[in-house]
């Protein structure tokens, strides 16, 4: 499958998502939103062991969210928007700021360029959907609340330092590296995967705009059943329903 605003791509039984908007910065868009939230129900679907996130362009692996029409962002993350029980690698090349950075706290492992950074200008803005927040259970709390609050940016020595980040190599290596990795997921276990990423959630402090964009994907989930359709015509026609649970 390929989009105009996100690729997919299977090599070696790992899944390459990339954000495609080379020349917009690979901004955050309602479009982009949807089609990443394709991406992982396809990568849920297939027989693609690993995925690696990555943005097109060498500039930014994303600017963040669109202002002047911002998406929301929940939609997209991987364990909030879709469950992913897969390992998910982010591979970061530029920039990567506001939203961006969200998407890529919820992914399992981080190779990022010596040259990138992270930033989120939010409360400079005025704008936050709060899943931010999650980032003090991922990093010590006074770092996350200087950066949060856009006190600092993380350039990449320092995101690894305070274990955002696994591994900082040079831009040219960022996508080798993270295929060394995927390859060597890729032939572990797979249930024992599946398991301990399901374990270490439930050992991760969860924040109230990540609880509530959960409870947002199940209760939509429910609406937009053929169950809720099915209860609604039997009720209507005064009969027994006819469930499938889909």
């Amino acid at each position: 499958m390929t989009s105009d605003v996100v690729t997919y791509e299977s090599r070696e039984g790992v899944a390459i998502i990339s954000l495609n908007g080379p020349k917009q910065l690979n901004i955050l868009t309602h479009e982009l939103v949807d089609a990443l939230r394709a991406a992982w129900e396809r990568f849920n679907a297939s027989d693609d062991k690993v995925a690696i996130l990555t943005g097109s362009g060498d500039r930014a692996f994303s600017v963040g969210a669109d202002l002047n029409d911002p998406p929301e962002l929940w939609k997209f993350v991987p364990g909030i928007g879709v469950p992913v029980d897969k390992p998910i690698i982010a591979a970061i090349n530029g920039i990567c700021v506001g939203g961006a950075v969200v998407l890529v706290q919820f992914c399992d492992l981080c190779i990022m360029s010596e040259d990138a950074k992270f930033t989120y200008p939010e409360a400079k803005v005025g704008l936050s959907g709060g899943l931010i927040t999650s980032l003090a259970a991922r990093i010590p709390h006074k770092v996350a609340m200087e950066f949060i609050y856009g006190l600092a940016d993380l350039d990449a020595q320092r995101a690894y330092e305070v274990g955002l980040v696994n591994k900082v190599v040079p831009a040219d290596q960022v996508m080798e590296v993270a295929m060394d990795y995927a390859r060597e997921l890729r032939d572990a276990a797979p249930m024992v995967l599946t398991m301990v990423k399901r374990f270490v959630s439930e050992v991760l402090a969860k924040g109230p705009s990540e609880n509530a964009g959960i409870s947002l994907r199940e209760t939509r989930a429910v609406l937009e059943s053929a169950d809720f359709k099915e209860g609604a015509a039997s009720f209507t026609e005064k009969r027994p329903p006819e469930f499938t649970g889909k």
